[in-house]
């Protein structure tokens, strides 16, 4: 399954990660917390403020460990409260608009053109 993620810092915005495998705990530290998210908090500097949703990869105790090593402040979310983040709404948007494709994209490549 594909993971889709778009990243905003600093008021601009870099290229769509797209990620092909499963999303487990060691992933999304290894390549979003390290590569992505470490970065942008030695950025911002002490105003940064980190927010996932919870999603089981995120909640992983190795997420959080790195997230306390690395002193970024997280937002905590209630849980199936999506309606509170707001990229939640961009996504859902996205996905319509790709669904009533004619013809719907039916590989990668086509979803990652299309999107």
């Amino acid at each position: 399954m594909a993971r889709l993620g778009r990243n905003y810092s600093c008021g601009s915005r870099i290229d769509l990660h797209v990620q092909s495998v499963t999303m487990t705990g060691h992933i999304y530290r290894n390549v979003i917390l390290e590569q992505h998210v470490r970065l942008f908090r030695g950025a911002m500097g002490a105003e940064f403020l980190f927010m996932d949703d919870n999603a089981r990869p995120h909640r992983a105790n190795i997420v959080d460990e790195c997230l306390q090593s690395e002193d970024i402040t997280h937002m905590d979310w209630p849980a199936y409260s999506p309606d509170l983040n707001p990229i939640e709404h961009v996504w859902d948007m996205l996905g319509r608009r790709i669904a009533a494709r004619q013809p719907p994209p039916t590989c990668l490549p086509e979803l990652r053109r299309a999107c």
